[in-house]
């Protein structure tokens, strides 16, 4: 897969955080000539500036929703592959600042999509979104692409609207030039260099460093829980495939096999075990904003088209989640990180 990527243009959206840096590491590696755009990284830690993966590619810093500034950047990177992955990502950020989160994921959507509409030089594009796109009905099953879209929360909600505008792009637009376009619903993604506030694994990362308790909020909510690198695959083949033919466009869920996708309170436990001493929670609920307790994917539309199927189950993620976190800690995680992208796509 990553032989394809050599030489290869890719301008990412979003490339200072979680997902944007494993991917900058991905690519460089794989031989591409990387451009980012984002906001300046977040937070004394972020995988971002710890990688050291900046002095490697071409990056701007800027705002989605300043359309001028992306679209000199744009015209200047030339891309033939676009991943959008610019976004307000914290469901608990979405109520807090309800505006701010929909202006970045709509309007920035509408600013990516009008990028790509205005060139001459895209191949493919792709969107990235989240599993929670759907209108969750609490089921046990998994939700396929053609559920309705209606997401609960403003986070939820505003990834749901970027989904129609990426659809209307397409019928209005996209259909008639020569560029292939899909979105990604990805489920929750953990790994190694992961900071961010209100997110399980980063909270149980930070619990162990300091020696304190962690409380979780929501141990009983069920979540297709995968390694960074199994979403990040599948947006590489995905790319990859619609780049030779249009007829590998659509839309995709992305999540791990049936059995990974377990509560919050499991995915602790696991952590716990593999950590070892230091590292202990509580169940607890803090009385917080809405938040879905139930929710899985059916990811047999890209297993059946497109052949990709998880390589590490929860274990192993969370294995190598703690690898990366204990090299870090000890201070050098850049060799960690590519040996486990290597280990993975070898």
């Amino acid at each position: 897969m990553l032989d394809f990527y050599r030489n290869k243009r890719v301008l990412i959206t979003g490339h200072t955080g979680f997902k944007g840096a494993w991917l900058c590491n991905i690519l460089v590696m794989a031989g591409a000539e990387v451009y980012g755009y984002a906001l300046e990284p977040q937070g004394e830690d972020n995988l971002y500036d710890i990688s050291g993966v900046d002095k490697k590619i071409t990056s701007c810093i800027g705002d989605i929703r300043d359309y001028d500034r992306l679209k000199s950047f744009f015209d200047k990177a030339q891309p033939q592959i676009v991943v959008h992955l610019a976004a307000q990502p914290i469901v608990r950020e979405s109520y807090k600042d309800p505006r701010y989160t929909y202006e970045t994921n709509v309007m920035g959507t509408v600013n990516i999509c009008e990028c790509v509409r205005n060139s001459s030089c895209v191949r493919s594009f792709l969107n990235v979104t989240t599993d929670k796109v759907y209108q969750n009905n609490e089921w046990e099953w998994g939700y396929r692409e053609d559920e309705k879209l209606d997401g609960y929360d403003p986070y939820s909600n505003s990834k749901s609207c970027s989904e129609l505008v990426t659809h209307s792009y397409i019928n209005s637009f996209f259909n008639d030039m020569n560029i292939s376009v899909s979105t990604a619903r990805a489920g929750n993604v953990i790994g190694g260099g992961d900071f961010a506030v209100d997110r399980i694994v980063p909270d149980c990362v930070r619990a162990a460093r300091d020696h304190k308790n962690l409380v979780l909020r929501n141990p009983a909510s069920t979540r297709p829980f995968q390694h960074v690198l199994e979403a990040l695959s599948a947006y590489l083949l995905l790319c990859e495939k619609q780049y030779e033919d249009r007829e590998y466009a659509g839309f995709y869920n992305v999540g791990p096999n049936e059995s990974d996708a377990v509560t919050a309170g499991k995915l602790a436990r696991i952590f716990k075990e593999k950590w070892g001493e230091g590292f202990d929670f509580e169940e607890k609920s803090d009385g917080g904003p809405h938040e879905a307790n139930y929710l899985k994917l059916d990811c047999s539309k890209i297993k059946k088209k497109l052949g990709w199927a998880p390589k590490w189950d929860i274990d192993m993620a969370i294995d190598k989640t703690v690898e990366w976190t204990r090299t870090f800690f000890a201070g050098n995680a850049n060799e960690c990180m590519e040996r486990q992208i290597r280990d993975y796509f070898s």
